[in-house]
């Protein structure tokens, strides 16, 4: 079937989008499902930093290729194999496929599935290929997702049937946004009630973080970022303290502020110098926790006596180290008890035609999430 969808043809792309257009919206070909897989019409698809990074080329990936990966839709079509759903049913869309037999799966896992990011490396589909072709050339996948496109072809391994009657444009955000925030608190941190907790970067992800700690009864909740309008937004979510990142001393008046640091420093800026802040205002004994995907080449300096000397634990989570499954299902049921309020991050909305306006609007800090509505 022929499809319009959102390409990137160059890596890197300098802003402003608006002007040097990196995403152009082109018609290509999309094969029929494959067998495990499901053709989806895409129906509402979030802007993320994931994608940004794409373009900025702090993460290299082939191209051409059709970004995307925040996303929810309905199922059009299903392949061979695919005997649990149907048409019209309704999925959101998860950016690392699960093999469901490699060493991380079979430990409860998927967010290491080792065939399902080996596939993401090459922008491949899970079961092997592309789907996506224009005049007979290939066109990659982006993280087996793909969704700044009107229809998809994913494997169903990326997908979450949901059973929730709410708007597309909040679904969308389930699948990134709240499960890598949310689960980074639930998941990987393990938050109890009464801890402390700091979140440094709030944008989709570092929201959702702090909202997850709120709903986890965090006695004390820190908002650390450079731009006042997100402290203000994190304060009206039920955040404790605010503090611009580049304030002077802001280590230091962070722990004052807290009685020696917090329980919890979480880090969501994908930035070395976050992380470093996020270290620095955890207290002796705490933990320091990472969702944030940082230029590769750039490194964290640690004192590893300090490590020890302070018993300090410092966590990677990588979709919030969550059973997407099991997770996406339990979050939409806090968010529909208004325990998480996810619609809050949903700032901005466009055409699939006015994408790198959007992504101007990510890159200059002017909005939390941007949706594309197809």
């Amino acid at each position: 079937m022929k499809i319009r969808a959102a390409v990137l043809n160059a890596s890197p792309v300098a802003a402003p989008y608006a002007q040097s257009r990196p995403l152009r919206i082109e018609e290509l070909d999309l094969a029929p499902p494959g067998r495990d897989e499901v053709l989806v019409r895409v129906r509402a698809a979030g802007l993320c930093h994931s994608d940004l990074s794409v373009i900025d080329g702090n993460r290299l990936r082939p191209v051409p290729m059709v970004l995307g990966h925040e996303a929810a839709g309905e199922v059009v079509d299903t392949g061979e194999g695919v005997n649990d759903l149907k048409p019209d049913d309704r999925v959101v869309m998860v950016f690392v496929p699960s093999c469901g037999h490699c060493a991380p799966c079979a430990e409860g896992r998927p967010a290491l599935c080792e065939p399902g990011n080996a596939a993401n490396g090459r922008g491949e589909m899970l079961g092997g290929g592309r789907r996506l072709s224009v005049a007979g050339q290939p066109v990659h996948h982006h993280i087996g997702v793909s969704a700044f496109a009107e229809h998809a072809v994913i494997s169903r391994r990326s997908l979450v049937k949901i059973e929730a009657d709410i708007p597309h444009e909040i679904a969308a955000l389930f699948g990134c946004a709240v499960l890598t925030g949310v689960g980074a608190v639930v998941n990987t941190a393990r938050i109890k009630a009464g801890e402390t907790v700091a979140v440094v970067g709030l944008g989709g992800v570092g929201l959702s973080a702090l909202l997850g700690a709120i709903a986890c009864g965090a006695s004390r909740v820190v908002a650390v970022d450079l731009a006042q309008d997100k402290l203000d937004l994190a304060l009206a979510l039920g955040a404790t303290d605010a503090f611009k990142a580049d304030m002077p001393d802001v280590v230091e008046a962070i722990r004052q502020a807290t009685k020696g640091g917090v329980d919890h420093g979480l880090e969501m800026a994908g930035s070395v110098k976050a992380l470093d802040l996020a270290y620095q205002i955890t207290r002796r004994g705490g933990t320091t926790t990472t969702a944030g995907l940082a230029n590769p080449a750039h490194t964290l300096s640690l004192s590893p006596v300090r490590l020890v000397a302070e018993e300090r634990t410092l966590k990677g989570s990588y979709v919030g180290s969550c059973v997407p499954s099991r997770d996406i299902p339990r979050f939409i049921e806090l968010y529909q008890r208004g325990r998480l309020a996810v619609d809050k991050l949903w700032t901005s909305s466009g055409s699939l035609d006015e994408i790198n306006e959007g992504f101007d609007a990510l890159n200059e800090g002017r909005t939390i999430r941007h949706i594309v509505r197809m």
